[in-house]
């Protein structure tokens, strides 16, 4: 367990840290940032502690923060201290939060997600905009999904952007990423109903048919879903357009939906 100071611009560390704020240093060291004391509390409830602590010096003093560092000094993990001005350099944000953390990017292989664990769970389609996917993720943690699985070219759940917009819930929900015809042999080897919004046969979605494992599909912001996927789906439905508009936003609609069908399963 190690606690230290940087200074300057310059460091290797500050260096490595700032490189993390895009996807191609991200993959190659298999590490996200994270920032804020509120996001970062929420990850160390979820008994996932940062690698690395980063902390402004000169900050308020808080028993969150404190009982943050001590777990991560306990479990071997370094602390560093540093300046205002590095630490926006390093989150890319001109008014950092007083800490950001560095974590080990998860397991994201649909392999690793347990259908069973959650009666409804959001599955998003080339789904482009940094702040629609961390929004979807805060939706499934309010609804009590079990994860957001990724479908095909996605922005990168662990963008600073992305984790940020999810309020916390990137440490609550498990994430998967697959390619269409990885995901539907996987969903149809086992219990699970693919269900979306659709113009197409499609049946309105108060009180629609839906049944658990829920699997909420929701289209690119632009292009929606490809036809060959809606008429995969198991159910198809449609949300009446009271307005001028013709659509929602993608992860509105997946928010819409998703309450929807946790009041359709008696949740």
């Amino acid at each position: 367990m190690t606690r230290r100071s940087i200074t300057g611009f310059s460091n290797p560390v500050v260096k490595s840290l700032r490189a993390l704020r895009e996807k191609k240093h991200r993959k190659a060291a298999g590490k996200f940032l994270a920032e804020g004391l509120r996001l970062l509390t929420d990850a160390r409830e979820c008994g996932r502690l940062p690698e690395l602590l980063v902390m402004a010096e000169g900050r308020d003093e808080h028993p969150l923060l404190a009982a943050l560092e001590a777990e991560v000094l306990a479990a071997g993990g370094e602390v560093i201290e540093t300046g205002a001005d590095i630490l926006a350099k390093i989150t890319g944000k001109d008014n950092p939060q007083a800490v950001a953390g560095v974590f080990a990017e998860f397991d994201t292989s649909l392999a690793a997600l347990d259908r069973t664990a959650a009666p409804i769970w959001l599955v998003a389609q080339a789904v482009r905009d940094p702040g629609n996917l961390g929004t979807m993720l805060r939706t499934g943690d309010a609804v009590g999904a079990g994860g957001l699985i990724l479908i095909d070219d996605c922005a990168d759940p662990f963008s600073v952007e992305a984790v940020r917009a999810s309020m916390g819930a990137i440490f609550t929900q498990s994430i998967a990423q697959a390619r269409w015809d990885e995901f539907l042999p996987w969903l149809r080897g086992g219990e699970g109903q693919l269900v979306a919004a659709s113009l197409r046969d499609a049946v309105p979605y108060r009180g629609a048919p839906y049944t658990a494992p829920c699997f909420i599909l929701v289209g690119n912001e632009s292009r929606g879903l490809p036809e060959d996927y809606e008429m995969a789906c198991d159910l198809r439905v449609t949300m009446p357009m009271k307005g001028r508009a013709d659509s929602l936003n993608a992860a509105v609609a997946g928010a819409v939906l998703a309450y929807e069908v946790l009041a359709g399963l008696g949740g």
